[in-house]
């Protein structure tokens, strides 16, 4: 099969292209597995993050990739919850070990034996994965490839974060970063909470102007003062100093959601300026959403279906999977990035 492969870490400044197209082994599925053919895979910030080392694949060379759609083309034996040409969507969480106590509560992303798609294992930068069955979802007709693909994880973790902002309607909710999971998160808020008002702040003019088109109250820099406090934010950036501003914007008691696998150093000197009184005091809360379970995945795709909600999105073939990324990087961003692998 063909798939674009990361051979070793490195520094996208110093390494453009760091997926290289090879040819693979077709992968065979084992005791409950699916074997899916490949037709679209979301491009996601965390592969940066791979990349450059900050979530390091354990092993080399690894597929990435891990918001994709396919179809069930072989099942193994003992897999019985899908037929073969079923549409299936997956996500982030490849494997979870099933039995302990996070596991049982239904928070499998917390499980000390999690395995990451196309981080632990081969992703969906590829024609072919194979996934255990329990894993994958169905994906609603409702839905092409290409929308259902940023569904599985920029939208998921977008929910995730959601839910743990505890936010009500008529509240009000700030979005720090305005990508592919934050104008979901927007999407979904203009649906279930008509009373609650969104603020928004991106450093890019372009990402602003889109908040506004999907309806946001108000957009403004990433430094900017909201026009009022806020009840919660999110932040989706992947560097430090949106975290420092966004506390200045909670109101008392407010909560801040940050939603990112890690973030970078190269500003990390930015939290000696946090000030207790400014930043933290009156009970403002920090929340940090780590990976997706399977609940997330699937009460998420249903919702979706029923508002609908479909993304933005650009697509790219799967050899430009480069391309891709190194504008991922640059924040040239309007929505979110597809891969084309299959028909």
């Amino acid at each position: 099969m063909k798939a674009m492969v990361l051979e070793d870490i490195c520094r996208l400044s110093e390494t453009p292209e760091p997926l290289r197209l090879v040819t693979l082994p077709d992968p065979v599925p084992g005791n409950t597995e699916l074997l899916v053919d490949i037709s679209r895979c979301g491009v996601c910030h965390t592969e940066l993050d791979e990349i450059e080392g900050r979530t390091p694949p354990p092993k080399f060379p690894v597929v990435l990739g891990h918001e994709i759609i396919g179809r069930v083309a072989q099942l193994g034996p003992g897999a019985h919850r899908f037929r073969l040409g079923d549409r299936v969507g997956i996500g982030w969480i490849y494997s979870a070990c099933g039995s302990c106590r996070q596991c049982r509560a239904g928070n499998e992303n917390l499980c000390s034996q999690f395995k990451a798609t196309g981080r632990d294992v081969h992703g969906g930068y590829a024609e072919w994965m194979t996934i255990p069955e329990r894993y994958a979802v169905p994906i609603p007709k409702v839905f092409s490839d290409s929308e259902a693909a940023p569904l599985m994880c920029a939208g998921a973790i977008g929910y995730r974060s959601l839910r743990l902002a505890n936010v009500s309607d008529g509240m009000t909710l700030g979005l720090t970063g305005f990508g592919a999971s934050a104008h979901l998160v927007l999407k979904m808020v203009r649906h279930r909470m008509p009373h609650t008002e969104v603020y928004v702040f991106a450093r890019s003019g372009t990402e602003r102007e889109f908040a506004i088109e999907l309806g946001a109250a108000w957009a403004g820099d990433t430094t900017e003062a909201s026009p009022e406090k806020l009840d919660a934010i999110i932040d989706t950036t992947p560097v430090w100093k949106p975290v420092v501003e966004a506390l200045k914007n909670l109101c008392p008691g407010g909560r801040l959601v940050i939603n990112a696998i890690r973030k970078e150093d190269k500003d990390k000197d930015y939290l000696t300026q946090i000030d207790y009184p400014e930043h933290l005091w009156l009970e403002k809360e920090i929340k940090t959403v780590a990976n997706v379970a399977r609940q997330d995945l699937t009460e998420f795709v249903t919702l979706a279906a029923e508002i609908p909600i479909k993304p933005e999105f650009q697509e790219y073939a799967l050899e430009d999977a480069n391309r891709a990324l190194m504008e991922l990087k640059k924040r040239k961003i309007r929505g979110a990035k597809v891969l084309r692998i299959g028909e």
